[in-house]
């Protein structure tokens, strides 16, 4: 690629003349700084530059070419004058904010912006923003991250507006805003061309930002996965060690490329040349495996990091996973060294404590792990966070016939995480199918944003371990997620939610093996009518409709059971099929009745399930033959009918859910977003820690999202009472905390209520206008640290609460989100009409959930708010209560630049 094609292209900003005062750099907010991905995959070190970067930002300029400073600097521009370094080495990080690029400790591209005096043209705030990027660095995306970066910088101070200024003749590089999504407006004088436009986000650069961040990071995972030599650091000939295992595992796996022993005290291990130091081999080296001391590990990176490492796999332990308190805190800071050390050299990381990774393409043959079993090659991507568990899913895998395209085991999960695998198996041809064992969640709000999209055309089954507590060694880059939440979590994204290791088998099995079904009719074919009927009683108890039951019979001919099964098949009233071939049956009749099932497929797109001899996995006879794992149209079995139904139910409703409309949050009319941001900062300028609404604050609040409450004031004495009454309108309401006084016509009316309730001359209480009758609800957006907000929806009463009948929803939501969640709670047929009751108005109630869902995906400082009393009435509902709370958001961004998880 040219070098005008990612090169900094504008010249020196025009702002000021004058330099400024060379005093230290004011402090900027530590999120400034960031690791990202770049297009390649490789990582970069963004952070703000001080004045101590002058000699790097020199060196940096020395190495440009003569090119790339024409199109920066609009001139040769051949030195830095100190005039210049001084103003391009001191900022204040409010009008004039500078970013650097770092890698392998020098600067490899510098994006800044300088905010412009006023313009009557354009009120907002405007910046004028330049961007360089080192030759040796361009076409890999930097200046794409850097203006991500600003973008994100100048939104939080108040920047509306960025203007550039681009040499005509350089085309490419205007196309470069239009394709972050932005729409700039252009200007042309002489040869330069200016362009403006809005850095406001909107669902356009989200979805570039989203589409970049998926790029990156498939290809950070490939150069990870798809080694062409792997280098093993602590290899020994002792077959004791670790390191002897993982290169003995390298060559019986027959990876195809070259592998280097590293060892400072054997001059060959295996039959295999070995090195003293990773500095000493020679040729590429794309990955290495470190399997020496935690001591050792520092070291070793440095070395890595010279030698040009792409990746590393830290199989070594001692990095806070075990012992007490200080050795935690010890291993923990050295983890941090050790992940800082290999991002600020473009390294990604699997571990450390970690079993390894594998690749079964045979294009690869990958096996740098401690598995003594190589999985056989399939379709199935495993993501597993615990090396011992994951020797045990490994061959089980294999015990049950189930394929595997690619296997991490990320251990301590410091750098690499489920999420960047998702990612990476989206855009690989060779995965169809995710599958995940987690124990917790590093940023649980990105992994809804990916798998939602993941689970469109791919499917992920999970099993979430560790409801209590995150396990030791995780605690530092995980966060506790409420077991509500999770659920909420896996049923927005579509993700297959199994209880344990051996559903998720089940499920995996048949996902590799049948094409998904259309409908929740099942037809089941036996031999056994008790059978018939533990088959019928499970389809009940998992919701699924039995089409039919038949039974052939004990003495049925193989080629009657195959008969039944294709005529099951066909029949238009049937989306699956489950046979059940189980002794007794005539001796040696097994082989034959398993062609005629699999005969009786072929050519249907109906899923089909088996418990052939209750057999586990795909048995021989009933797989259609391939290289390693059963092949597409193999027919799956199963131990028990239960278990095959069990598998099937969550086939099912994944299925429904990829069929459904993903739905669009919906663009509510009479919002006012800008006084709402307004108030909220209002209340946190005055208490910075936050506190909660009065009721008329509250009213506020909810009206600027449309949601009106029933007409009500606050009242300190009797005659205050009265006075609201008045201006609200009889009859009214008397509410005091725990009790309430209802239908009050007159002024005697509420002076009795108020003697009954024992009030006294200063107590205070509220009166509210009489609402319909109707059935109470609670609609509640509870703070969630790791979501940003977590919708629940309730029906009213002890019940309700005694039996914790509530649903859960990740805001924001869309219009059919919305609507599942208000029909969700088993409580939910009390608002349709049960027992002769009339029907509440179920729109008017999705409606006010829209609303409030708008509210804190747009204001993440409502820490919680709860309607606890939404009257559901024949037509309208009415919110009668609402308590608010305003403070600093504790909840994780993920709709800014991207970046890598923070150390």
């Amino acid at each position: 690629m040219p070098a005008s094609r990612c090169s900094g292209w504008i010249r020196p900003i025009r702002v000021t003349e004058q330099v400024p005062d060379p005093s230290p750099t004011p402090s900027y907010p530590p999120r400034w700084e960031a690791d990202v991905l770049v297009a390649d995959g490789g990582a970069v070190h963004l952070r703000p530059i001080v004045p101590d970067d002058a000699d790097a930002l020199v060196q940096f300029h020395g190495q440009l070419s003569v090119r790339t400073r024409y199109l920066r600097y609009f001139s040769a521009y051949p030195t830095i004058p100190p005039r210049d370094l001084v103003r391009f080495s001191h900022v204040d990080n409010v009008d004039r904010v500078a970013l650097a690029a770092w890698l392998n400790g020098e600067i490899i591209a510098v994006g800044r912006f300088d905010r412009l005096p006023p313009d009557p043209r354009h009120p907002a705030s405007t910046a004028e923003v330049a961007f360089v990027v080192a030759d040796a660095h361009q076409g890999r995306g930097i200046g794409s991250v850097l203006l991500e970066h600003l973008v994100e910088i100048g939104r939080e101070l108040d920047v509306r507006r960025f203007e550039a200024l681009v040499l005509a003749e350089n085309q490419k590089m205007m196309r470069v805003f239009l394709d972050a999504g932005f729409e700039p407006s252009r200007r042309l004088d002489g040869n330069e061309v200016s362009l403006e436009f809005d850095i406001a986000a909107t669902e356009l650069t989200r979805k570039v930002m989203a589409e970049r961040e998926l790029r990156a990071d498939s290809r950070s995972i490939r150069r990870l996965l798809h080694p062409k030599s792997v280098a093993v650091i602590g290899a020994s000939a002792d077959q004791a060690k670790i390191g002897h295992l993982v290169l003995a595992n390298l060559q019986r796996s027959g990876f195809t490329g070259p592998i280097f022993p590293v060892n400072p005290h054997a001059r060959s291990i295996n039959s295999i040349l070995a090195y003293p130091s990773i500095t000493d081999v020679p040729g590429d080296v794309d990955l290495a495996v470190l399997a020496v001391p935690a001591s050792d590990v520092g070291e070793v990176v440095s070395q890595c990091s010279a030698r040009g490492v792409h990746a590393l796999v830290v199989i070594s332990a001692g990095f806070g996973e075990s012992g007490g308190p200080a050795e935690r805190e010890t291993g923990l800071i050295a983890q941090r060294m050790l992940i800082s050390q290999a991002r600020a050299h473009g390294m990604r990381v699997v571990g450390p404590n970690c079993l390894g990774v594998l690749n079964t393409d045979p294009r690869i043959a990958l096996n740098a792990s401690l598995a003594t079993v190589t999985p056989l090659a399939g379709r199935a991507g495993f993501f597993c966070q615990s090396g011992a568990l994951g020797v045990a899913v490994l061959g089980e895998a294999t015990r049950r016939g189930l394929g595997v395209s690619t296997f991490v085991s990320a251990g301590n999960r410091a750098d690499v995480s489920g999420n960047d695998l998702l990612q990476y198996w989206e855009t690989d041809p060779a995965t169809e199918l995710a599958l995940l064992y987690l124990e917790s969640f590093g940023n649980p709000r990105k992994f809804a944003r990916i798998a939602r999209r993941f689970a469109r055309h791919k499917p992920i089954v999970a099993v979430k371990s560790g409801r209590g507590s995150v396990v030791a060694g995780l605690q530092h880059t995980s966060v506790e997620v409420p077991e509500a939440s999770v659920q909420a979590l896996f049923e927005a994204s579509g993700v297959i939610r199994t209880a344990n290791l051996a559903e998720l088998f089940d499920v995996a099995l048949l996902l590799t093996t049948q094409p998904l079904p259309a409908g929740d009719r099942v037809a089941v074919v036996g031999h056994s009518t008790a059978l018939g009927v533990l088959v019928a009683d499970a389809l009940s108890s998992a919701g699924l409709r039995l089409a039919s039951l038949v039974d052939v019979g004990v003495d049925a001919s193989p080629a009657s059971f195959g008969s039944a099964l294709a005529t099951a098949l066909a029949a238009d009233d049937v989306d699956a099929v489950i046979t059940i071939f189980v002794p007794p049956m005539r001796r040696g009749e097994e082989d034959s009745v398993a062609a005629e099932l699999r005969h009786a497929v072929v050519d249907h797109a109906k899923p089909v399930l088996s418990t052939f001899l209750g057999f586990d996995g795909v048995p021989a006879e009933l797989a259609v033959p391939g290289e390693q794992a059963p092949m597409p149209g193999s027919i799956p079995s199963y131990s028990s009918p239960e278990r095959a139904v069990g598998a099937l139910a969550r086939v099912i409703r994944y299925a429904e859910w990829r069929r459904r409309d993903a739905g669009q949050v919906p663009q509510l009319s009479g919002v006012d977003t800008e006084s709402a941001r307004q108030f909220v900062a209002g209340v946190l300028a005055q208490a910075p820690a936050g506190r909660q609404l009065s009721l008329p604050e509250a009213q506020l609040l909810l009206g600027w999202y449309g949601i009106t409450m029933v007409a009500c004031e606050p009242a300190i004495g009797l005659a205050q009472a009265i006075e609201a009454a008045g201006r609200i309108g009889w009859p009214v309401a008397v509410k005091v905390a725990g009790a309430v006084r209802l239908h009050l016509a007159d002024p005697g009316a509420v002076a009795e209520a108020w003697d009954s309730l024992v009030l006294q001359d200063d107590s205070a209480a509220i009166v509210q206008a009489m609402a319909p009758r109707g059935i109470d609800t609670i609609l509640q957006v509870h703070d969630d640290r790791s979501f940003g907000a977590l919708m629940s929806f309730g029906v009213g009463g002890l019940a309700t609460d005694l039996l914790a009948d509530r649903a859960y929803a990740v805001v924001p939501l869309t219009s059919l989100d919305a609507s599942e969640l208000i029909g969700a709670p088993k409580a939910f047929p009390l608002l349709t009409g049960y027992g002769g009751a009339e029907p509440a108005d179920i729109p008017a109630l999705v409606e006010i959930a829209l609303r409030l869902s708008e509210l804190a995906d747009e204001l993440p400082e409502v820490v919680s708010c709860a309607l606890d009393s939404v009257v559901a009435a024949r037509f309208g509902a009415q919110v009668l209560s609402a308590t608010i709370r305003i403070a600093p958001p504790t909840a994780r961004d993920d709709l800014g630049a991207r970046r890598l998880r923070g150390l």
